[in-house]
């Protein structure tokens, strides 16, 4: 959403193909693409909410993101997650039913796993629902690619030339990673393909 705004002007009026923003807009996640999200959202009208599980300590945007939206007035629902959409006659979102969360004992990233609280469910009026809560590589590439070896959370298995478990497949980006930034993405490409061809000359002397 936020490069159609700011690259394509989707944002204008007579677009070709505009973006739809509701008037109360629920973005679920922390990370600094549910803050371009949320903000890109009450940049065109708006009202928008950010609903994350943890507490403002766990968040995995940036500061100054999580700073800058509270600026421009995103609201911060903490210690909540979404457990279901509802919709109304016509299939559309009107709500979306939240449990709170407490900070229970700390899972085997470090962090404390988050639990819900019996009984505390509460509705957020919402007309638009962005999920915004990481991302894993596709699944085919492992399952159609013989020896090559993922991680459990599903990413390729690479040496820091981008070097996979399997000779001459080279890979780089979130698909190793994990969700990173654009620029490390590049950078791991970047890497990656002087790996690929020193690979290449290599075999061909």
């Amino acid at each position: 959403m936020a490069i159609r705004n700011n690259l394509l002007f989707a944002y204008k009026e007579g677009y070709e193909t505009p973006n739809y923003v509701g008037k109360k807009v629920a973005v679920v996640g922390g990370g600094n693409v549910a803050m371009d999200a949320a903000r890109t959202a009450l940049r065109l009208g708006a009202e928008v909410h950010i609903v994350y599980r943890r507490s403002e300590e766990e968040l995995p945007a940036r500061a100054e993101e999580v700073h800058h939206a509270k600026e421009e007035g995103i609201i911060f629902d903490l210690l909540c997650n979404p457990v279901e959409i509802i919709g109304d006659e016509n299939s559309w979102v009107k709500a979306m039913k939240c449990v709170r969360m407490r900070l229970g004992e700390p899972d085997e990233s470090g962090r404390r796993r988050p639990e819900a609280v019996p009984g505390s469910e509460f509705l957020i009026d919402a007309d638009m629902v962005i999920m915004s809560i990481g991302t894993s590589p596709n699944p085919l590439i492992s399952s159609t690619t013989p020896g090559l070896d993922t991680n459990r959370w599903d990413c390729i298995v690479a040496d820091d030339k981008g070097a996979t478990s399997r000779k001459g497949v080279f890979a780089g980006g979130d698909a190793v990673s994990g969700a990173a930034t654009v620029i490390l993405a590049m950078g791991a490409g970047k890497t990656a393909a002087k790996a690929i061809d020193e690979y290449i000359k290599a075999i061909n002397n």
